[in-house]
């Protein structure tokens, strides 16, 4: 839950620096890349765990 929760976070701060400095549009694309990935990692760990009851 740790790894999800610092995603989260890297993301955000990327994504929130990406829209305030003009001409970093590549953070943007970076912090949702990471957005996918942790939406896809949590998905991933929640079937595995629902699997396990």
């Amino acid at each position: 839950m740790g790894i999800l929760v610092a995603l989260l976070v890297i993301w955000a701060v990327l994504v929130v620096l990406g829209i305030v400095v003009k001409g970093l549009f590549w953070l943007i694309i970076v912090g949702a890349v990471l957005f996918v990935a942790t939406g896809v990692i949590g998905f991933v760990k929640r079937e595995a765990l629902g699997r396990r009851r």
